[in-house]
């Protein structure tokens, strides 16, 4: 079975590549001018148009249609694959890219899985992504990592931009460690890939509203991930520009020098808290010390979680014991609610930060991570020992009967867990 899906993921990776090389032939030829005057406009040099493996879709129907086809492949599996459109109501198939130029994405054996093409004029959509395929999840991949590391192999930090342009625009001037999301806002899965690479990762967003609460969510992202020995930073640019017209205006070396001087995590997370709030009132405090705490709960036990509570203490006003127990009282909180809703069938309602991280940080390495994965992964009934083994306690909160707890294998050990504890309650309060 599982070589049968790595004949057919490595058959979509073939006609996709195939796909790859119509578009960078075509760039070349004369359809493909207007392509070509359009990058050349925007400072690319044939090196980074190489680099990239950019290319040309041209405008007709179905151009890659037939081409491929002539190569006896089937439209079926290049509409599976996200080349073609396949209207229901006529059975016409048709290129989904047309008259776009054309960014490769590979994955990071540098394989292309799929396409971003960019409008050369002002029709919309302006960018326009391969759908999900059996190679693609836009979810987990990011636009540029293959070509970062291809530069170096010791790359010390990654910068998260918005679009293919603005990484190809920062890679001009030399900047090649920058990478983008394609059409979806930073995922967990996009961080556990740039944390395995990297121990810095530089967010970088439009210095305006829609930036800035693009950046909030970036920010409640990175928080489970913050584990002693990584750092987040967050860049806002000047109002009006992106990457690519800064890096041009300002220059390679005034560039870097911003992002090095980006904002800490720590910084961007306190300053959110006090955004319309008075520290100067008794009520403005508590609403602040209450946002930050909130944040905190789900950044997992270690040196960064404490030097957050000891500057929280520092800027409220609040004892730092005081904060700590208060933290403490929300963690058991979810922890209770996370239980609650499993007993009543309703994992979906778990909240992320409600999972107890399941290796202490002292033991924390590079393995933390597929750990802490596994653990989000686990079924109710292992997520329900979990907990009550993090926290015994918690068995006060579940129904006297056991008929809410799923017959699945583990359901026999979480039984006699439940019995095990509840037997021990009884008997130290006699």
């Amino acid at each position: 079975m599982l070589s049968s899906v790595r004949k057919k993921r490595k058959e979509g990776v073939n006609l996709l590549e195939l796909a790859a090389s119509f578009y960078r032939e075509r760039l070349k030829m004369q359809e493909g001018q207007p392509a070509q005057r359009y990058l050349s406009a925007r400072g690319l040099s044939e090196d980074v148009i190489k680099t990239y493996g950019i290319g040309y879709a041209p405008a007709g129907w179905e151009a890659l249609k037939q081409h491929l086809s002539e190569r006896g492949i089937g439209e079926p599996v290049q509409v599976e694959y996200g080349l073609l459109i396949h209207r229901e109501d006529t059975g016409r198939t048709y290129d989904r890219f047309r008259d776009r130029v054309m960014f490769p994405i590979r994955d990071l054996r540098g394989r292309t899985i799929a396409f971003g093409g960019r409008v050369m004029g002002d029709d919309q959509p302006k960018y326009l992504n391969s759908p999900e395929t059996p190679v693609f999840h836009k979810g987990r991949e990011l636009y540029g990592l293959y070509e970062a590391r291809q530069i170096s192999n010791k790359l010390e930090q990654l910068v998260m931009v918005e679009g293919y342009m603005d990484v190809v625009a920062l890679a001009q001037y030399g900047i090649y460690n920058a990478v983008a999301t394609l059409g979806t806002a930073t995922t967990e899965d996009h961080l556990t890939r740039l944390f395995r690479l990297v121990s810095r990762v530089v967010f970088c967003f439009d210095g305006d509203r829609a930036g800035r609460q693009a950046a909030s969510r970036a920010l409640e992202t990175a928080l489970p991930q913050m584990i002693d020995g990584r750092e987040a930073r967050f860049l806002f640019l000047p109002e009006g520009d992106d990457p690519d017209t800064l890096v041009r205006r300002e220059g390679t070396q005034a560039f870097q020098d911003r992002v090095t001087c980006a904002m800490p995590l720590s910084e961007f997370l306190f300053e959110q808290a006090a955004l319309g709030r008075d520290l100067n009132t008794v009520e403005g405090r508590e609403r602040f010390a209450s946002q930050v705490l909130e944040a905190l709960n789900k950044v997992p036990e270690g040196m960064l979680k404490s030097l957050l509570l000891e500057s929280l203490a520092q800027r409220s006003g609040l004892a730092q014991e005081q904060l700590k127990l208060l933290l403490e009282k929300r963690a058991q909180a979810a922890q209770r609610h996370a239980l609650k809703n499993l007993a009543q069938g309703q994992p979906e309602q778990l909240e992320a930060d409600s999972t107890p991280s399941p290796v202490p940080v002292a033991a924390q390495t590079g393995s933390t991570q597929s750990s802490r994965s596994r653990s989000q992964a686990l079924h109710p009934v292992g997520r329900i020992v979990q907990l009550l083994l993090h926290e015994p306690n918690l068995v006060s909160v579940l129904p006297d009967h056991l008929d809410w707890l799923p017959d699945d294998d583990d359901a026999a050990l979480c039984q006699e867990l439940i019995a095990l504890l509840k037997a021990g309650a009884t008997a130290a309060r006699r």
